[in-house]
């Protein structure tokens, strides 16, 4: 039988899953999976560390709660192999808000203060923290750990997080936050092995995926973010919209007579690429496309990634390396030649074939800046910090 850390990422109908090995230093994978479609036709499939599937069930159309799903994944996780016993469980939690920038033992108290922060997030916090509840409702002495998107860029400077408002509302937490934030921790623990001039130096990491954000480092320590007080800022995502004049909400507030639910249905849901294109949020669908929407949403995207990439660069003073990651920034060598064609002005020269390769370095020999593709790991990131902050080894 194998101890465990089990990583939990819930969302409002689907909850996926990792389990990594406590016996292998390295925390190895053993099981990744989820159980999506909770609220409609509950659906769940796991997979060996290898990638290999080893579970599928279909519970056909119907309603499966949080609770249910965790116990079936706990159970399918016990059955596994000679068995496999969870020793403590990792949670994703989008919001830490300012008391928290680091990852902390999800104790009753932290679980209070965290669903105080569920108006900052409110499509994530919530589901975030519901297993949680639910497993320490049923097994009160598992260790769970939070931990949090929010935290990795707690490091930013003041001028880089405050918004200009009055002061009393910055006081009262309205501020820049970032996000992706354990991504962007996973790369900057990953550079000084992959790219050692590039953990020293002034990098930027592109975090592409149907979430999508960039994040200036400074020595592998976050100085500035495309996402700011939410999850809705900065780039356009898969159905976000990204940044956004704020007069636009005014007037679909008044002139249009939208409520706020209404609002925040078309921002979070209905916008970004999906609303641009009228076809799909989804970057492979809108580039195996000919339609004229698609190609213009697919400008779009790398206009604005180029345009945010100067903003960075900015705030750093300079760059010295590009660093893709995430679903797009993996496996989207297109997308990575146009986000890169837009930074030529400040020396970014890719090899087109090693960018069709997948890399890592895809950049040339005499580029100005070390471009580089590397995948991300939340769930090791999570696993880590779980084994740390609960004391077991």
């Amino acid at each position: 039988m194998a101890d465990v850390i089990l990583v939990l990422n819930a969302g409002s109908s689907s909850i996926k899953f990792s389990a990594f090995d406590m016996q292998s230093e390295t925390l190895g994978l053993i099981m990744r999976g989820q159980i999506e479609g909770l609220l409609s036709a509950p659906r769940f499939v796991a997979f060996d560390g290898h990638g290999h599937q080893t579970g599928d069930k279909d519970w056909g159309a119907g309603h499966l709660e949080h609770e249910e799903a965790v116990a079936y994944i706990g159970e399918f996780l016990r059955s596994h192999r000679e068995g496999n016993r969870v020793v403590a469980i990792g949670h994703r939690v989008v919001h830490g808000g300012q008391a928290f920038s680091q990852p902390v033992a999800a104790t009753p108290a932290v679980l209070d203060e965290l669903e105080k922060l569920i108006p900052l997030a409110p499509l994530h916090q919530p589901h975030n923290l519901k297993p949680i509840r639910v497993i320490a409702a049923r097994d009160p002495d598992m260790p769970q750990v939070a931990c949090f998107d929010t935290a990795f860029h707690a490091t930013q400077p003041a001028l880089a997080s405050t918004f200009a408002l009055p002061a009393a509302l910055t006081e009262q937490g309205v501020r820049r936050y970032g996000f992706h934030g354990l991504s962007y921790e996973y790369i900057a623990r990953t550079l000084p092995d992959v790219a050692p001039d590039a953990a020293k130096g002034r990098t930027v990491v592109a975090h592409l995926g149907n979430g999508a954000s960039l994040c200036a480092m400074a020595a592998g320590r976050s100085v500035a973010s495309t996402m700011g007080f939410t999850a809705l800022d900065g780039l356009p995502m898969g159905t976000r919209s990204g940044n956004l004049d704020p007069g636009v909400i005014l007037y679909l507030l008044d002139a249009l007579k939208m409520d706020t639910r209404g609002v925040e249905d078309l921002l979070y849901r209905h916008s970004g690429l999906l609303g641009v294109s009228g076809i799909s949020g989804d970057m492979r669908t809108l580039l195996a496309s000919d339609d004229p929407r698609a190609a213009f949403a697919i400008d779009l995207y790398a206009y604005r990634i180029g345009r945010e990439l100067g903003s960075l660069a900015a705030a750093l003073q300079g760059l010295d390396a590009l660093v893709f990651t995430a679903g797009i920034g993996e496996h989207s060598a297109e997308i990575r030649r146009r986000a890169c064609e837009q930074a030529r002005w400040c020396g970014v020269e890719i090899d087109s074939s090693a960018n069709e390769s997948g890399g890592p370095c895809i950049s040339t020999a005499s580029s100005k800046v070390a471009v580089w593709v590397i995948p991300t790991n939340e769930e090791l990131m999570i696993a880590r910090h779980t084994r740390d902050v609960a004391g077991i080894a």
